[in-house]
């Protein structure tokens, strides 16, 4: 998707810049076009790096290629964060004083504005007036929030967050529509196995793998259900807002077990991403274990776990497809699908999904790498590169395999 990102002269441009990279990483082409102002709070040089195109606030450059009316045409979608009082009087008067003024009368596409100012500007009667002639051209608002601002003033006028604006925006522009009609669950994140009121069994996802799995269904259409076990600060904000995901947390194997066995229940699809303990402590303390109260040794007893996926396989409705993932720490290419062809034998799933991990791969990492078996055990699909890469290829199989 072509994306134009405006950028405004206020404080709040910092946050843009997490936005321009949420867009760039989740695979979209994106162009940012600040005003003389912006570039007083974030300079060029940033926005060409994360945006990875040149950046002008000119319309007297690249005029052979007609640039100033070029990007407006091409866009898909058009973002404006922050959009302050000025830009926002600007655009409702219809103003093209400038590159980001042209871009605007110039496109068809969806215009998304993202407010930000002192709240006093944001509820004068102009402001308002302006909010509403905007409306009624059918560009569309997110926020702006109720919080903290510059100077130690607190009210409505703060520029809501980078993953809302984020989610706002695709929202506007599904890509891809291959899932609408889908009800979809999908699990993400590491459990934790409580050993006393202090410590638990735990390991290193992070989460981001499935909750692009998520957003990515979302954005082709299907609405999904989450179930996040522990995931990194920050992996959930990008779904917290967007409107074709329903959010679940939970703990332990058990609670996600109960979850996902009733958000599975009734889906067309479910994908269990989450790394799920394998064993969980068989006497949980209610106490500190505490170092001087033994030997200077500790033994914890451990069973298994429930095996979620093969449950969810038994339990599964009519035309309903599972997908498991699995990572190995297999060292060849061989052994991985040896592996993971073993594993999707044993759970009965439609679809595997493979993924070497290690300490530097799979695991806390921005990318990934996956082989995905199905049930003849053949390979279907490979893919590399970001984890939303991966969670596109993925409901790509899935879309070949409910075909068939």
């Amino acid at each position: 998707m072509f994306v134009v990102v405006g950028v405004s002269g206020g404080i709040a441009a910092y946050k843009t810049v997490h936005l321009v990279r949420a867009l760039v990483t989740n695979g979209h082409e994106v162009h940012v076009i600040p005003t003389e102002d912006a570039l007083r709070f974030v300079g060029t040089t940033t926005w060409e790096a994360v945006s990875r195109h040149p950046v002008t606030t000119s319309v007297h450059d690249d005029v052979a290629e007609v640039r100033h009316v070029a990007l407006g045409t091409r866009a898909d979608l058009v973002v404006v964060a922050p959009a302050t009082a000025n830009t926002l009087a600007k655009m409702a008067a219809g103003m093209a004083d400038n590159l980001l003024g042209v871009t605007l009368l110039a496109t068809t596409a969806p215009v998304l504005v993202a407010p930000a100012m002192h709240t006093a500007m944001w509820e004068h009667p102009a402001t308002a007036a302006n909010i509403a002639v905007l409306r009624g051209r059918g560009v569309h608002i997110v926020g702006p929030a109720d919080g903290p601002l510059t100077g130690g003033d607190s009210g409505p006028g703060r520029m809501s967050e980078p993953e809302e604006i984020l989610a706002a925006a695709l929202a506007l522009v599904p890509t891809r529509t291959d899932l609408a009609g889908l009800t979809v669950a999908v699990s993400t994140g590491g459990t934790r196995e409580p050993i006393d009121p202090v410590r638990f069994l735990g390991n290193r996802s992070s989460g981001r793998q499935g909750v692009e799995v998520a957003l990515a269904a979302a954005d082709r259409g299907a609405q999904v259900r989450l179930v996040a076990a522990h995931v990194d600060d920050g992996v959930l904000s990008a779904v917290a807002h967007h409107p074709r995901i329903g959010l679940e947390r939970v703990s332990t194997a058990g609670d996600l077990r109960t979850a996902m066995h009733a958000a599975a229940a009734d889906a067309d699809v479910a994908v269990m991403v989450a790394a799920v303990a394998d064993f969980r402590v068989d006497a949980v303390s209610d106490e500190k274990i505490r170092k001087e109260d033994g030997d200077g040794t500790a033994t914890l007893r451990l069973v298994a776990n429930p095996d979620i996926l093969a449950e969810l396989v038994a339990a599964r409705g009519e035309a309903q497809t599972i997908v498991g993932f699995a990572a190995e720490t297999a060292t060849e290419d061989a052994e991985l699908l040896d592996r993971g062809r073993r594993k999707r034998a044993r759970k009965g799933v439609d679809l595997l999904a493979v993924n070497r991990v290690d300490w530097a791969r799979g695991f806390e990492a921005a990318e990934n790498a996956v082989v995905v078996i199905d049930d003849a055990d053949d390979v279907v699909t490979e893919v590399s590169g970001s984890k939303r890469a991966v969670a596109d290829a993925l409901w790509d199989a899935v879309l070949a395999h409910r075909a068939r």
